[in-house]
């Protein structure tokens, strides 16, 4: 299984990434060893994921949501009922 998921950085900021195992990647960008972005602008919030049986799946979404602008994001992460499901 793989996750897109996105973040809102204690700066107001949203990050979009994608693993095969959210809750290790979590962990990591807790402890500031994921992302140089993330790592600055701790704590964060889990607001949004999508999940994917195929990598190519995911790695697509997440490319195509880091081009769109953060209303789009906005309007996305609203329309989730919850982070994971």
């Amino acid at each position: 299984m793989w996750h897109v998921y996105i973040l809102k950085l204690d700066d107001n900021t949203l990050y979009t990434g994608y693993t095969n195992d959210l809750t290790r990647r979590l962990q990591e960008h807790r402890y500031g060893v994921g992302s140089k972005y993330v790592r600055g602008r701790r704590p964060f919030q889990l607001v949004y994921v999508e999940n994917f049986t195929e990598r190519k799946d995911a790695t697509k979404r997440e490319a195509y949501l880091k081009k769109k602008d953060r209303c789009y994001k906005d309007k996305l992460i609203k329309s989730a009922p919850y982070p994971g499901s």
